[in-house]
């Protein structure tokens, strides 16, 4: 009798751990020899809870992406071309890849190599200034598409103790970002006037790849930092040994 109802009370525990194991983590056993390939499934495993967001967590969608404002300086001089994007929302963050993943190991950073086919992004952007010797200053939508994104990422974590045990977070995130192919282009600009659309179209697509380099300093720090605050939110409501089966 005693045996079966500790039998019951094990099922029982079991039980409850599975239960609270949430459907987004999968997880790996400690003593898999290709433990690194089972976390990166694990990665891949979160793209469509990452598309559509979990709100138990208070996980926003990454689809779109949303970062704030980048400035850019396109041309040198006092009147050189200035422009100005707002209300950045990138589309297709979630279809990525993981490539590789090194895990952190004592002061060694993790690292992480992950790529994206397509990711398109939509703006709101002023610009000021003379361009191709025509005034450009006003405002409109801004469009791009990158082909053939990659993303290294370098990072440093901590397991800070809390109710429930101790939690995985990224201290520190640095991503480094490579796109093969660039297309940019404006819409509903100028009072649509053609002359000054047409020359500022030309000019983006004849120097998207110099205009992708001004950019890309910003974009990478924004990136990392929006990123970060991602995992972030994620790793502070899974306790590590919810990531891991015996």
């Amino acid at each position: 009798m005693l045996k079966s109802a500790c039998l019951v009370i094990v099922l029982q525990a079991l039980f409850l751990v599975q239960a609270e194991t949430p459907a987004y983590i999968k997880q790996c056993r400690r003593d898999d020899p290709k433990l690194v390939d089972c976390f990166i499934g694990a990665i891949e495993h979160l793209k469509p809870y990452l598309a559509n967001g979990i709100p138990e967590i208070q996980l926003p969608s990454v689809e779109p992406f949303k970062m704030d404002t980048l400035a850019l300086q396109l041309t040198e001089g006092p009147q050189g071309y200035k422009i100005t994007l707002k209300n950045m929302e990138a589309f297709g963050a979630s279809n990525f890849q993981v490539k590789s993943l090194k895990l952190s190991d004592g002061n060694e950073p993790f690292k992480a190599k992950i790529v994206m086919p397509k990711l398109k992004i939509e703006a709101k952007y002023t610009s000021s200034g003379v361009l191709l010797i025509l005034p450009a200053s006003g405002g409109g939508d801004f469009h791009a598409n990158f082909e053939g994104v990659s993303a290294d990422l370098t990072g440093k974590t901590s397991r800070p103790a809390a109710k429930g045990g101790k939690y995985l977070h990224i201290d520190a995130l640095s991503l480094v970002l490579d796109v093969k192919d660039v297309k940019m282009s404006i819409s509903g600009a100028f009072n649509n006037n053609r002359i000054l659309l047409e020359a500022t179209n030309l000019f983006l697509r004849d120097n998207s790849q110099i205009v992708l380099e001004a950019m890309q300093a910003q974009l990478q720090k924004k990136l990392a930092s929006e990123f970060g605050k991602l995992a972030n939110q994620l790793l502070k409501n899974v306790p590590i040994e919810q990531f891991y089966v015996d």
